[in-house]
């Protein structure tokens, strides 16, 4: 077993942009309606190997969670993870998921669509950007391929962020965005400080 640098709590994803920034990729992002039929989530190779065993999703529960140790197969063995979402904190990492901060097949009917698999791969396992985050299992699940105009974290005071996470994903990877879902994130992103 290995013991890895603990994070703080709720660590987050990296690249949030400021409240400014968000509102200018935001007016920057084209407004269109949803297209594309045939999204599978096999189109989108996710949880792929980053460094020696560990993949995609060992990747961010270390990053996210507390005092995470792993086993020699890159399995965290203990930690806690802290869910902005809902605001519970989990110490069993099958409790939690990797969030998908834009979903796959709104990604997919966004304009991923028409992208290479390689491109869908990195999509799906970008690290870089504010797109991956350890949540709470079933908040996770319950959210599905919704974007913010029919979803939203329990949690208010997370809204701020996640609206600026979801809008620099969509203005990184170049996707567009439905009316409705603009609409959405210029209301949380209103509630921003800074």
């Amino acid at each position: 077993m290995s013991t890895l640098l603990a994070n703080p709590a709720g660590a987050t994803p990296p690249a949030i942009p400021s409240k400014a920034t968000a509102q200018s990729n935001l007016n920057a992002l084209t407004v269109a309606a949803e297209s594309g039929s045939g999204y599978n989530r096999d189109l989108f190779p996710h949880w792929i190997t980053i460094s020696g065993a560990c993949n995609t999703r060992e990747t961010v529960l270390r990053r996210d969670g507390s005092g995470v140790t792993v086993d020699s197969a890159c399995y965290p063995t203990s930690g806690s993870w802290y869910s902005p979402y809902d605001g519970a904190t989990w110490t069993n990492p099958a409790d939690v998921d990797i969030d998908h901060v834009v979903p796959l097949a709104e990604a997919w009917r966004s304009g991923a669509n028409t992208w290479t698999t390689s491109r869908r791969q990195s999509f799906a396992n970008d690290l870089s950007g504010p797109q991956l985050i350890a949540v709470t299992d079933n908040v996770n699940q319950a959210k599905g391929d919704q974007d913010p105009s029919t979803w939203q974290p329990s949690r208010t005071a997370y809204r701020c962020t996640y609206a600026k996470m979801w809008i620099r994903t969509k203005y990184n990877w170049g996707l567009k965005l439905q009316s409705s879902e603009k609409s959405a994130l210029q209301t949380m992103l209103n509630t921003c400080a800074s």
